[in-house]
């Protein structure tokens, strides 16, 4: 999606999912999947014309929704797009509005047991913060798994969501511990976690400003072991 490249799956006894023209649709073609593409671009879905591809293909903007009825889908696959919804390419584009557009028709055209998978770049905790706001806010369940987490090149992050109801995320690739998979009731820690900033008013940030404080000349109480801890109310 530079605001679409997604792939869906038509709700039937054969799965039906949407998708664009990269390689995620020969994936789904090789399962036995029927499979609806979204692009934006023009010169993508000539690319998928030209390759043969048998899913139908729909030029669109993603961020002005989803043109498709109640429950045609079982699924829906992108893969570095979603970031795009955060950008404001015109003065029109407002993100938050685009992305909750995207996602409530995205979550409508989906069955009651479906699932979403989004593969995206966030440039920072923000758009992390700003994307689950909006998926959760559309009706979705789901959170953020992180493949190889403690890497800087190989790292890579997956939306999962789920229309019916919160289940286990998949296991990360490079870890084996759960830190990689994060719920949407740890948000504000995913959005810390994803550039390596400390979470506002945290011990960590506190100590920071601090610091700062003190390179640039100004009176700055000692730090202690009492430093950020919050205070019990008097009664």
């Amino acid at each position: 999606m530079k605001p679409a490249n997604t792939q869906t799956i038509p709700a039937s006894s054969t799965s039906r999912y949407r998708c664009a023209n990269g390689p995620s649709s020969s994936v789904l073609e090789e399962q036995g999947h029927v499979w609806v593409g979204v692009d934006i671009a023009k010169a993508m879905l000539d690319v998928a014309v030209e390759r043969e591809v048998e899913g139908d293909l729909i030029l669109g903007d993603m961020g002005q929704g989803m043109p498709f009825k109640a429950g045609t889908f079982d699924g829906a696959v992108s893969i570095s797009a979603l970031q795009w919804l955060c950008n404001a390419d015109k003065k029109s584009h407002e993100p938050h509005k685009r992305l909750y557009q995207f996602f409530s028709t995205l979550f409508s055209s989906l069955t009651r047991n479906a699932r979403a998978v989004f593969q995206f770049y966030p440039e920072n905790s923000d758009q992390i913060e700003l994307v689950t706001t909006q998926a959760m806010k559309a009706g979705f369940y789901g959170g953020l798994v992180v493949d190889y987490p403690n890497s800087s090149k190989a790292k890579k992050y997956f939306l999962v969501l789920m229309t019916g109801g919160m289940v286990k995320l998949p296991a990360a690739l490079g870890t084996d511990e759960d830190s990689s998979q994060i719920p949407y009731s740890r948000k504000r820690e995913l959005a810390r976690n994803a550039r390596g900033k400390p979470l506002k008013k945290s011990r960590e940030w506190v100590l920071q400003k601090k610091e700062r404080r003190r390179q640039q000349g100004n009176d700055t109480r000692t730090d202690s072991r009492y430093t950020a801890r919050k205070r019990s109310g008097r009664f």
